[in-house]
């Protein structure tokens, strides 16, 4: 199983759950160092870095980059793809739009968290529904044309109350005919959300886009009380053949965050599948 590593730039995102916030050179050469195999973007746009810069750092080091955030366009801009104002979703939209073109000059699919919004006041569910879904399917259609998929990522209940769970989210990108939309599972946020995580991925394994490789309260594996025996029993089980990684808080320490995570996939999966 391919292991990757958070790497962020946002300095609005200091306390989030990323293990790493370094400059870019070196955070690739600390993810190198330690034995992942991918790092996980999250910058605060487009522009952060050239795509040239982001190939050669992945060259220099033997790295992917396993997927890239747009929760910047949150915490830097208060965009949301559920804005009542028009103008402000569609400044969202672009936003996202134009993440997923970097992810996909890298080979690496964008991903939909925080972005989603939630519904209320003047939004009924209704409407951020529809608003997510014809969002859904333009990133969705932006990522095909770099032959990657888009990820959507349901979070638990005190971030968003559009999906929480895994198969409802499922269902709605099978009912709207989202192709090129996949799913993110967050161990985290399936801890607070899911009765049986396992059961979740089993149920929703041909949307499986990627995952985030994280303990109950969003430590390392092995900090909290997730059972990850079965989780990984599953992800095998279903063949998944994505990356698993690290989008946790960098206790006690980064270094030891990315050990213990890199630690954990290992043991779980030593035949590396």
């Amino acid at each position: 199983m391919r292991a990757a590593i958070t790497l962020c730039r946002v300095p609005e995102a200091a306390a989030g759950p990323f293990v790493f916030h370094d400059e870019l050179e070196v955070g690739f050469r600390k993810a190198a160092d330690i034995g992942f195999d991918a790092v996980e973007l999250f910058l605060p746009g487009p522009d952060e870095a050239s795509v040239a810069k982001i190939k050669d750092l992945c060259e220099t080091h033997g790295l992917a980059i396993a997927a890239v955030g747009t929760g910047a366009g949150m915490l830097k801009h208060g965009l949301s793809l559920t804005d009542p104002a028009p103008a402000r979703r569609a400044a969202a939209l672009d936003f996202v739009l134009h993440m997923v073109e970097l992810g996909g000059s890298l080979g690496a699919p964008a991903i939909l968290g925080s972005m989603q919004g939630r519904h209320g006041g003047d939004v009924s569910r209704a409407m951020a529904l529809e608003w997510l879904a014809a969002s859904l399917r333009a990133a969705g259609d932006c990522a095909a044309r770099f032959n990657v998929p888009f990820i959507y990522e349901p979070l638990n209940r005190y971030e968003t109350n559009l999906f929480n769970q895994a198969a409802p989210a499922a269902a709605f990108i099978r009912e709207h005919g989202l192709s090129n939309v996949r799913l993110l599972a967050d161990l985290f946020h399936m801890a607070i959300e899911e009765k049986d995580i396992a059961a979740a991925l089993v149920e929703t394994a041909d949307l499986l886009g990627h995952v985030h490789w994280a303990d109950s309260n969003r430590h390392a594996a092995g900090f909290g009380h997730t059972m990850f025996q079965p989780v990984a029993r599953a992800l095998e089980d279903i063949g998944y053949a994505g990356f698993l990684s690290a989008e946790i808080l960098p206790m006690p320490a980064p270094e030891e965050a990315a050990r213990r995570t890199l630690a954990s996939i290992r043991e779980l999966f030593p035949s590396g599948n």
